[in-house]
């Protein structure tokens, strides 16, 4: 139902013999129906690694409210499955970082802890569950990105796999899984040491890491801090963070035989309606040597949704039951037979009420 505020204003004095009119009219001003968000903390909001802050939220116009989960996710992590849904086998499931009732203060908020290990932008998700009867219920979320800094200064920098780094057919890191193709790309599983003795990822460029290959003919560093193989040889990855530098020697040793890594296109985005399906496509992804390719889908914004056939070309899902439109955004990596992988695609649906 939308809000309605009474205003009176007061017009003209009319006079007439004997008689003094006044005229009073009384204005309705419609104000705008608000939807299910997150006001504290504010989008863009810089946060302290570890600080407890206050959640808090606005119903809006959803009613029945009976919990509000909140969840942490770096800016580009999927979307892990919620606890009332892990109903699969093998199933990863996400863990409330709060549970919001309509007994704390502020109702279904409350204090929440800033992940300890947080650095750069993050995702905070609150998920809202509305009771519609016994035997019924959905939910709203809403999403916003904070960026999170620890006050602690950087000791060193190391790399979680094994050094020297081999990449190929022999003696090949497990890291990386199967990589033994030009073309490859893969990104270095970086670590911060700081002095709060909390260690802290950051890969991302995101996170102030840069990147630069001593042999541009061995492994090239592309967009968000991606690498990529394009030749056999050897070469120092030198990585950068807040002053501090740390050094990676890698021995690429892989298939010569010539492979550009394939294109991944995700389609254009979509709004649709809710409980429509969905149809997600990837057909337009290509490969310079025209090779088959193998599709990898995920969900990256947005309360999880049952995504189906998440490795063929044209994933599908049925768009959720919303009360305002909301984004959902998901990532496409394909790749080809040689094992060579593309640099990510991403794509958003709109779901309108």
């Amino acid at each position: 139902m939308k809000r309605e505020a009474l205003s009176v204003k007061r017009t003209s004095m009319y006079r007439s013999p004997g008689l003094i009119l006044f005229t009073t009219c009384l204005v309705l001003a419609a104000l705008p129906a608000q939807a299910f968000k997150i006001v504290e903390p504010a989008e863009g909001a810089k946060l302290t690694s570890g600080a407890a802050v206050t959640a808090r939220v606005d119903l809006g116009r959803d009613s029945n409210i009976v919990q509000v989960r909140y969840y942490w996710y770096n800016e580009q992590d999927d979307t892990l499955v919620e606890q009332e849904d892990a109903t699969a086998m093998g199933s990863i499931v996400a863990p409330a970082a709060l549970i919001g009732l309509s007994d704390h203060h502020p109702a279904f908020g409350g204090q929440l802890l800033v992940p300890k290990d947080g650095i750069g932008p993050m995702r905070l998700l609150a998920v809202a569950e509305i009771s519609r009867g016994r035997l019924e219920k959905r939910s709203v979320f809403h999403e916003i990105v904070v960026t999170v800094e620890p006050t602690a200064t950087l000791s060193a920098i190391d790399f979680e796999t094994d050094k020297p780094l081999q990449l190929g057919r022999a003696g090949q890191s497990s890291a990386f899984g199967h990589v033994d193709s030009m073309g490859k790309i893969f990104q270095l599983p970086v670590v911060g040491e700081f002095s709060d003795g909390v260690t802290r990822r950051i890969s991302s460029l995101a996170s102030g890491t840069s990147y630069k290959s001593s042999s541009e003919k061995v492994i090239t560093v592309l967009q968000d801090g991606l690498l990529q193989i394009v030749g056999n040889g050897k070469t120092a990855l030198t990585v950068t963070n807040r002053g501090k530098q740390a050094q990676l020697d890698v021995d690429v040793n892989v298939n010569d035989e010539p492979n550009e890594p394939p294109v991944a296109a995700a389609g254009s985005n979509q709004t649709v309606k809710a409980g429509s399906k969905v149809k997600l496509s990837g057909l337009k992804s290509r490969d310079a040597e025209g090779e088959a390719l193998y599709y990898s889908w995920s969900q990256v914004r947005g309360s999880k949704i049952a995504l189906l056939d998440v490795d063929n070309a044209e994933p599908s899902f049925l768009a959720p039951i919303v009360s305002e439109k909301r984004t959902y955004r998901f990532k496409l990596r394909v790749t080809d037979k040689k094992g060579a992988d593309s640099v990510p695609a991403y794509v958003d649906v709109t779901v309108e009420p």
